[in-house]
């Protein structure tokens, strides 16, 4: 095993940053529902040096923000249902039951963006936005950085068909205990990054937030 790292912070930065990559082009390699981009570009090595040129495809998306729905004195957990592209030929079918999700516009905050989401896909009024963290959801070939929350709120008697007839959504609200939903929730239409990582951080706080819905 190579130790000679040991120094570095699990916290902190890597031994190299941007300045460490030599991006000779950057062209536009599809434009459409979403944008492909292929780049040509160098970057240091460890054992010293540069690498030889390489050329990738990056999927441009940009920030988006998640949220898992929550509501602590009732110990529910709100989910979205909807077809999804990507999971066709899965077991369960392309219907997934994920978090609130949406895509951060120029000059938007992810709290904007995260309570227009919410009312848009759920019509949920969250009374809290609790941040849980941010990610790349695949930095091998793709730039998304997900702002992920918990959002707070009421959810007792509450469901419904939501979205955006333009953006052609057709989405459905449903409503679980939570016990219902950790149970199954490694292997269900729950699979996707941000929702099983919104619902394992609400499995480790549940007791926390339902402690202080009491007080």
């Amino acid at each position: 095993m190579d130790n000679s790292d040991e120094s570095d912070d699990l916290g902190g930065p890597a031994q190299f940053d941007d300045r460490d990559v030599e991006l000779l082009s950057r062209e536009p390699a599809y434009r459409g529902f979403f944008k492909v981009e292929a780049l040509r570009l160098r970057h240091r090595l460890f054992g010293g040096g540069w690498s030889g040129e390489l050329r990738r495809e990056l999927f441009a998306r940009g920030h988006a923000v998640a949220a898992v729905l929550y509501d602590p004195g009732a110990d529910l957990v709100g989910l979205i249902e909807q077809f999804r592209v990507g999971a066709l030929g899965e077991a369960a079918g392309p219907w997934c039951l994920e978090v609130v999700a949406g895509m951060i516009e120029a000059g938007e905050t992810p709290e904007q963006v995260m309570r227009r989401e919410l009312l848009e896909e759920a019509g949920f009024k969250p009374r809290q936005l609790l941040p849980v963290c941010e990610y790349l959801s695949s930095p091998g070939g793709c730039d998304e950085r997900i702002h992920l929350f918990c959002a707070l709120g009421d959810l007792r008697g509450v469901g419904g068909i939501f979205g955006l007839d333009s953006e052609g959504e057709d989405i459905r609200l449903r409503v679980f205990s939570a016990p219902e939903v950790f149970d199954a929730m490694l292997q269900s239409r729950m699979n996707n990054a941000a929702t099983l990582i919104g619902l394992q951080w609400l499995q480790l706080h549940r007791q926390q937030l339902r402690a202080g819905a009491k007080d």
